[in-house]
């Protein structure tokens, strides 16, 4: 399935709802109802994760498995039909040498990047979700981080599922709906869901739409917790990629996004169980965290030093491998916490840091 540019050809339905979402404004409510199945689901996810917390184990489901964040990567980019093998996105993260088709192996490097710079975004700004677009592909089109600037509909096979709102709207529309997150109330599990499919309606970019949903998403649930930074949802997605393109399909015909979230919300509780099922079995510490530690029993380091001093010359990968999961896990902490990018940012051990290394190195 993939974009391509259209007139306006489309069923009376389908423009009605084309029509409501382009006059969108200021107080603009996205068309859905909760549902038994959505309010089921968000009861069971917060059931687990609450289980998961009582039982102290949150910090390492699974942000200290490097393995999720690949499948996050790998099961996102496949579903946009690229071939590498997870092994192959693993090599590729790693920074090693590929054999593979280069643009493959760019939509690769970009999604790392994208994904390691998330913690630093707004999901509500408009100039955070441009600069994401922008990561997620560079060097793959001409117009990243730009809305789109012609007509375009979605494409199954030869068949044209879907029509995009016209190109001129994009801007207001996406700044509406971007007013609607940051001022809803409604539980992140759902918001998240109702935003991934108005934006994959609106299609605002003219390549990406899909893996910027789907980050995007990833993004706001890890606001609301930051396990969820980490959980590889996209593979569940993947699995049920027929059904992920079908339910988006009947959604916009009946003008509403309930089936979407209701599928998002049960691959998300599905992911959830996969993941705490195999992390609360792992070891507490990661072989690169455990290298990490030791480098601030003296003190606070610059992330530069402890690359330095771990003789690292990457830094994703250094972030990715080691200074993420230990922040996650709440191991070490950053000595300018409400500015996660400043220049002066340095980190120390936590108590609980102390605690585990003292642990593993008696």
């Amino acid at each position: 399935m993939g974009s391509i540019p259209v007139g306006s050809i489309f069923g009376h339905r389908h423009l009605a709802r084309v029509r409501e979402i382009y006059v969108m404004s200021a107080s603009y409510q996205p068309p859905f109802t909760l549902t038994t199945a959505m309010l089921t689901h968000v009861a069971e996810i917060a059931a687990l994760l609450g289980r998961l917390e009582a039982l102290g184990v949150t910090g390492k489901v699974p942000v200290l498995r490097r393995e999720n964040r690949i499948r996050s990567i790998h099961s996102s980019l496949a579903i946009e039909n690229n071939t590498l093998t997870l092994e192959q996105v693993t090599a590729v993260i790693a920074g090693k040498r590929v054999l593979g088709p280069p643009r493959e192996v760019q939509e690769v490097k970009n999604a790392f990047a994208a994904y390691d710079a998330m913690e630093s975004w707004n999901p509500s700004s408009f100039k955070d979700l441009l600069a994401a677009h922008r990561l997620l592909m560079a060097d793959l089109i001409d117009d990243a981080g730009k809305f789109r600037t012609s007509s375009v509909g979605i494409a199954q096979g030869k068949q044209i599922v879907h029509l995009a709102p016209p190109a001129a709207g994009v801007p207001g529309l996406m700044k509406d709906l971007l007013g609607w997150l940051k001022r809803t109330d409604s539980h992140p599990l759902i918001v998240g869901s109702v935003f991934h499919y108005e934006l994959e309606f609106i299609h605002p970019f003219a390549d990406g739409n899909g893996r910027i949903g789907r980050l995007w998403q990833t993004l706001v649930l890890s606001r609301w917790n930051p396990l969820f930074a980490y959980l590889p949802v996209e593979s569940v997605i993947r699995e049920r990629q027929a059904d992920y393109y079908k339910v988006l399909s009947n959604c916009d015909k009946v003008g509403n996004s309930n089936a979407f979230v209701e599928f998002l919300l049960a691959a998300i509780l599905t992911s959830l169980q996969e993941s705490s099922a195999t992390d609360q079995v792992s070891d507490p510490l990661t072989d690169q965290v455990a290298r990490l530690l030791p480098l601030l029993v003296k003190g606070e380091l610059s992330a530069s030093t402890c690359m330095e001093r771990l003789g690292l010359t990457h830094r994703p990968t250094f972030r990715a491998n080691y200074l993420n999961p230990a922040l996650a896990a709440a191991l070490i902490e950053r000595t300018i916490p409400d500015k996660p990018n400043s220049r002066l940012q340095k980190y120390r051990l936590t108590a609980k840091g102390r605690t585990s290394l003292s642990q593993n190195h008696p």
